[in-house]
Parts: C-alpha cells; sequence; structure tokens
C-alpha cells in the first residue's frame, strides 16, 4: 500500500476507536446528570425499584464508571470490563425506557409522542452492542480468503 493510503483495517481500527470516544462521553455525560439532576430519572423509575434515589445515584456512578474504563489506554481486560458493564447496563435500564413510555404515551397530549420512544426502543439493542463492540468484547470476526 502507498504510503499516506489508509487500508480497511486501519479504518475500522479508526471508526471503533471514535465510536469508544464517543459512547464513553455520552455514558459519562448521562452519569454526571444522574448524580447533579436526578429528578428527570426518579421519574421514570419503575415503582418497584427499590430505593430509587440510591439507585439512580449508583446508575450515575455506574456510567462514570463504565466511560472511563471505555477511554483508558492502559488495559484491554478493563476497557472489556466497562463494555460488559455498560452492555449490562443498558439491559437493566430497559424497564426504565418502558415505563417512560408508558407514563408518557398516557398523557393528554401524549408526551414526548412515538416519535421519540419507539426510536429510543430500537436503539436499545444497539447500545448494548456497540458498547461490546467498542471496548472489543465481541469476537473478532476474521475474514475468509476463499472467495
Amino acid at each position: 500500500m502507498p504510503p499516506g493510503m489508509i487500508g480497511e483495517r486501519d479504518r475500522y481500527v479508526r471508526l471503533r476507536t471514535v465510536s469508544r470516544v464517543v459512547l464513553a462521553l455520552l455514558y459519562g455525560a448521562a452519569g454526571v446528570l444522574h448524580i447533579l439532576l436526578p429528578g428527570p430519572f426518579l421519574g421514570i423509575t419503575p415503582r418497584w425499584v427499590p430505593f430509587p434515589e440510591t439507585t439512580i445515584l449508583l446508575t450515575g456512578l455506574a456510567e462514570l464508571a463504565g466511560a472511563a474504563a471505555l477511554l483508558q489506554p492502559w488495559s484491554r481486560r478493563l476497557r472489556v470490563a466497562g463494555g460488559w458493564g455498560l452492555a449490562a447496563y443498558a439491559l437493566c435500564v430497559f424497564p426504565a425506557n418502558i415505563n417512560h413510555f408508558v407514563l408518557d404515551m398516557a398523557k393528554p397530549d401524549g408526551g414526548l409522542g412515538l416519535g421519540y420512544h419507539v426510536p429510543r426502543m430500537l436503539l436499545q439493542p444497539l447500545l448494548i452492542w456497540l458498547a461490546l463492540w467498542v471496548s472489543g468484547a465481541l469476537p473478532r470476526r476474521r475474514r475468509s480468503t476463499l472467495l
């Protein structure tokens, strides 16, 4: 490959690195919001969740820890653990997203509406996959050399 040209593998690594940083920044911002402004999160927490204030605080700390794990450059194992943690986190908060959908749609004006809630619901599995992919937790797929 001539100098200055970026190979397919290099593009893949850059895309994954940029995606990892963006996801970490988003989770970091969400973690800060959970800690500093818990009210909106408390409003969508299902009633069956014990100690909702503590739960919201802990979810904020979990988001910050996962973001830090994704951003740190020293340990692949820690990045992978952060990816698994954020994937589990996204799965665990799904009931709050469902609760938000139900509560919001029950409002006389329909709240934020289906245009907000349906994409949000569909993005949750993508967030789970993304946390695993950017952290390197997913097994690497080898390309077949046979065509």
